[in-house]
This record gives C-alpha cells, structure tokens and sequence, in this order.
C-alpha cells in the first residue's frame, strides 16, 4: 500500500486507530505488570488474562492500520499477515478465559467449553490461512460465538442470585455497567452492519474501555480484598505462633549431672511438635516429646492440649508406661488425627533411666564406654487409634559421659537430592564424630547437617524437634 494513496480521511482515522491501540496494549502490559508483581495473591489470574486480551485486542488497530502497512518492508509482510490471522482468532479465547476466572461450577465449565471452541476455531482458521493464504475463513463463526458468550453473561451480571451461585464477584454492579456499554455498542454494530452502515472504531474501542476498566476494577478489589484476609490471617497465625512458643519450656531443668540442649524448628508458623519437661526434683526429670500429624492450626491446637494434659499427669513422671496411657485416654478423641509421643525418664541418683513410647521413633542412646550407638525400641500404639493401649517400659542403666537424643521424625527423614533419606546412621555419625562436645553445640551442628542435607531450593518439609541429654 502506497501512503499517498491514503485521504485525509483515512489518516486520521489511522492515527486514532494507533492511539488507542497503543492505549490498549500499555494498559494490558501494565496488568501484566501488576499480576506478576502480586504473582502469589488469590485471583491475580484474572489480571493476567486480562492483560493477554487487551494487548490482543489492541494489536489489531496495529494490524489493520493502513499507515503501518504502507510501512510495512517487504520482510516483514509475511510474518504481519500471520500475526494478524491468529489475533483475530486468538482474542475471544483470551476473553473466555478470563471470564472463567470470575466464575464457579457450571458458569466456569461453560466458559471453558467456550473458551475450548474458539481455540478449535483458531487452530482450524490459522491452519488454512498457513495452506491457501485465506484469512478470516471462520471469523463468521468467532462473532457468532462471541455473541453467545455476551448472551449467556447477561443473565449471569444482570440475577443477583445467579452471581451468587456462580460468581466470585465484587461490585457486580461496576461489571454490569461496563457490559452494558459494551453490549450496546457491539449490538448496535450488528444492527446496522446489514444496512451497509459501520460505526467509526472509536466507538468500538470506548465500548471495550469500558468493559475491560470495569473488569479491572473488579479484579483489582477482589485481589485487595484476598490479600487484606490474608494479611488478617498472617498476623492470627503470628499470635498463634507467640502462643505455641509460650506454651514451651522457656529454659531446660535444674538437674544435677545433666545438661539439657532443646530444637524447635517449626515448619510453618504453627506447628505439630512438642515438647515438655517434667522436674520432680533436682535429680530426677522426665522429658516428653510428641509429634501431631499433619501440620498447620489442627496439629498446633492439639499440641497445646497435649501441654494441658502433661501438667496434670506429672503425678506419673516416674512411670513412663502408666503417664503415656493416661495421655493417651486425655487425647482419646482426636477426630481423626494421630499423635506419637515419646518419654524418657532420669534418675541421676541411682543412674537409671526408663523409656516409653507411642509409635514414635526410637531413642539414641549414645553409650560413652562402649562408643556406640543403641537404638531403644519401645513402642505402644499411635495415640488416636481404637486399639486399647499398652505401652511397655524399658529400663537401663546409664554413666557418665552417655547421651540420650529424643527426636521427631522431621530430623530424620528429609532427603538429599538422590532422595536418600539423613536417617539414624546420619545422626549416629554426627553423634560419634561430636561425642567431645557439649550438648548445644552439638544440637547446633545437627541443626545446621539436617538443613544442609536437603538441597537450598527445598523447603522444610516437617517440623523439627529433638532433645540432647547428656549424663555428666
């Protein structure tokens, strides 16, 4: 095309044609922007989609602008004309499927299914431009589909109970308004297009305005208002993770010829583990460890129960058999969870330590004299099950220089990049390589050998508690 061949008429209307295109295409950049940046917020999807669309929807004032096409070098043609065939195509599938996202249950399946046929459309249109070099061979069938689309959102924006039964809504009246224009306007183009009238693009484009202004308000409040619930869940979860803390030991107990190192690495800002000391006097201490399944809020308010029941069992502390039954008919009606827990007993007058558990990994019993490691096995049921619990209790002697580990499973199962679990001999190897040094120190080194275990793009997968115990 030949710019002198263009009227006056023609180039202002190409002019108008590449201001709103351009308006179109940074407004959709923009939400493309805006999406990316709140990427993690609930129904940022629909910005970004809806920024797909508009940039669609400008480019064809770009593609169908006589003034770029008489620009146009030769090389280019080609790839211009194929850009223009999928963008005619391609910019209903972007509006179904942004509407999707506004939508529930049978309203967001028939979107989907819309959304499914104008692609089908596109790929069976494209394909025949890319064969013959015919472009719009079912562009008839796109407007019919885009009509039914607008036909089908009207009774959805216009029934408040509809929105209410299939939309995820926020100011549906905003929507509604920006549809209206848009719908009048579209129908109007339709109305008159057999009489051999066409309306100047302009007004097509402040249809589209409209609606693309409303539906981005009405994306942008629902994605505020997400983030301010989440926002509101985050400072709960926050207080909640205080109160979990309070209701830990704040200092390990005053025993002679013990030295006591506590863990507590949460996996999520509350968690399922705990643990608990239980002093009876200066020489003789009980230590409880338990384990919630699952994680998050449940797990966390169990675990604060489990707190409750330790204080009023501690008439028990020498017994590990009888305190774990009793907690056992304490936790009795889980609803569903599971607990595991593990008591250790120590009396460091007669040197003899008793060990109980409820299907919890075993203690390490780390023997000075002997330097190895035993693995004490004494196990009952999970807390929660029907079964009627026993719990055996294992007694054994202890010196100076021994250790005991008491741990939850999220400090032995993380795996490495191979999938290889850290495992018991992980920490025995730790343990003996370590047997010199305190029992924080070491508590610090296993720390950091467990994190470094799993690869840095991992995240935590369990909560992580254990006790060092070391016989002085």
């Amino acid at each position: 095309m030949d710019l002198h061949n263009l009227t006056r008429d023609q180039l202002i209307g190409d002019v108008i044609s590449l201001v709103t295109g351009s308006c179109f295409v940074m407004f959709g950049l923009a939400a493309l922007v805006i999406a990316s940046i709140r990427r993690r917020a609930e129904g940022v999807r629909v910005i970004f989609l809806l920024g797909i669309w508009t940039i669609l929807y400008g480019s064809q004032r770009f593609n169908y602008n006589s003034f770029l096409q008489a620009l146009e070098p030769h090389w280019m043609i080609a790839g211009a004309r194929c850009l223009r065939a999928a963008t005619d195509y391609l910019v209903l599938v972007a509006a179904f499927l942004t509407f999707r996202e506004l939508t529930l249950g049978f309203m967001r399946k028939l979107l989907a299914l819309m959304a499914i046929t104008a692609f089908v459309i596109f790929i069976l249109g494209f394909s025949k431009y890319l064969l013959t070099g015919s472009q719009g061979w079912l562009l008839s069938y796109n407007e019919v589909l885009a009509t039914l689309g607008l036909a089908v959102l009207l009774p959805f924006l216009a029934s408040p109970r509809l929105q209410r039964k299939y939309g995820v809504l926020h100011d549906r009246g905003v929507l509604l308004v920006g549809y209206a224009i848009f719908g009048c306007e579209a129908l109007l183009v339709h109305l008159l297009r057999p009489f051999g009238y066409q309306l100047y693009s302009v007004i097509d484009d402040f249809g589209f305005a409209a609606f693309i202004i409303a539906i981005a308000y009405v994306a942008m409040k629902s994605v505020y208002s997400s983030e301010r619930r989440l926002s509101s869940i985050e400072n709960e979860l926050a207080i909640a993770r205080q109160l979990q803390f309070s209701i830990l030991p704040t200092s390990t107990p005053e025993t002679r010829n013990l030295r006591v190192a506590a863990i507590y690495e949460p996996m999520t800002a509350v968690a399922g583990d705990f643990y608990e000391f239980l002093p009876v006097d200066d020489s003789r201490v009980g230590f409880l460890v338990a384990d919630v399944s699952g994680h998050g809020v449940p797990a966390a308010l169990i675990a604060s129960m489990i707190k409750v029941a330790a204080q009023s069992i501690i008439g028990y502390a020498d017994d590990p058999s009888a305190l774990l039954r009793r907690l056992g008919e304490i936790l009795s009606d889980l609803r569903g969870q599971f607990v595991s827990a593990a008591y250790l007993w120590i009396d460091t007058e007669k040197r003899v330590a008793r060990y109980s558990a409820a299907g919890h990994p075993p203690l390490l019993f780390w023997c000075a004299a002997c330097a190895q490691m035993n693995r004490i096995e004494s196990n009952g049921p999970l807390f929660g099950t029907p079964c009627h619990p026993e719990f055996p209790t294992q007694e054994f002697s202890f010196t100076a220089g021994d250790r005991f580990l008491l741990y939850t499973d999220g400090l032995s199962e993380p795996e490495n990049a191979n999938g290889e679990a850290f495992g018991d001999q992980q920490i025995e190897r730790i343990v003996r390589k370590n047997k010199s040094r305190s029992a924080s120190e070491l508590s610090l080194l296993l720390l950091n050998d467990v994190r470094t275990w799993s690869p840095a793009s991992t995240q935590q997968q369990d909560d992580i508690t254990f006790l060092i115990v070391d016989a002085l």
